[in-house]
């Protein structure tokens, strides 16, 4: 089982401590794709292109901020009830528009990124930026219960780019669509990549990547049950700490 104090040993021990101006953190979202087909599930991991600024040339989770038209998206279904309190948790300001404009968000990059949509059928919904034209051109109506919220994660301090981050896991079985060449030189990702676990942890990944892969080798063993807490990530007083939003 994941030994939480280590991750927290892991963290402060591999992230550099870094003294750039402050930098309010901004609200992202991440999804990571689950495939059951084979012997061992594998997850969905994107290689960042060497130009960008961020990450360069790591394999990364498909994610990213959140948009103002990410809360304008008319979508279908709902989170399940346990992932709305562990969501709502810890804000100082919390809001169900801005818990769903983060699912949607995850969905949205997802679909940027990889070309994986994950929706329902039925009424064409308008699309509020272009990132949402691919769902109004299928038909499709991104549906939250498709994700499930395990985990939350807030860049340290000092960083040029800052993001307050929550994990969200999906099956890929609920995808509707999975478009073909959203992978390339031009794109976010230069190459996408199903690995298994232990492939992610040994793979040129970023620390609290290696970490969010730890907590889903957890979750998975138990099924993803409920009674296995949410973890928040995050630094204060000079240190990373670990909190469990139950």
């Amino acid at each position: 089982m994941c030994d939480h104090s280590e991750q927290v040993k892991y963290l402060a021990r591999t992230e550099p401590k870094m003294r750039g101006p402050y930098q309010r953190p901004r609200d992202a979202a991440t999804l990571i794709l689950l495939d059951h087909s084979g012997v061992e599930p594998k997850i969905l991991l994107g290689k960042r292109h060497e130009g960008h600024v961020f990450m360069p040339g790591m394999f990364v989770f498909p994610g990213g901020r959140l948009d103002p038209e990410d809360r304008q998206m008319r979508f279908c279904g709902a989170l399940d009830p346990v992932s709305e309190r562990r969501l709502l948790a810890r804000w100082s300001k919390p809001s169900k528009t801005r818990l769903n404009a983060l699912a949607l968000a995850a969905i949205r990059e997802t679909s940027e990124e990889t070309g994986i949509l994950l929706g329902s059928n039925g009424e064409t919904p308008p699309a509020p930026s272009p990132g949402w034209q691919p769902f109004a051109d299928a038909a499709l109506t991104p549906d939250l219960s498709a994700l499930k919220f395990f985990a939350r994660a807030i860049t340290p301090p000092g960083r040029k780019r800052r993001f307050d981050t929550r994990f969200f896991v999906a099956d890929r079985r609920a995808a509707s669509i999975e478009r073909p060449g959203a992978a390339g030189p031009d794109s976010e990702f230069v190459e996408l990549r199903w690995m298994t676990c232990a492939e992610a942890r040994a793979g040129d990944t970023p620390n609290i990547t290696k970490v969010i892969v730890e907590e889903i080798e957890l979750r998975l063993k138990a099924g993803f049950s409920d009674s296995i807490p949410a973890s928040f990530f995050y630094f204060k007083n000079g240190r990373f700490r670990r909190e469990e939003l139950i």
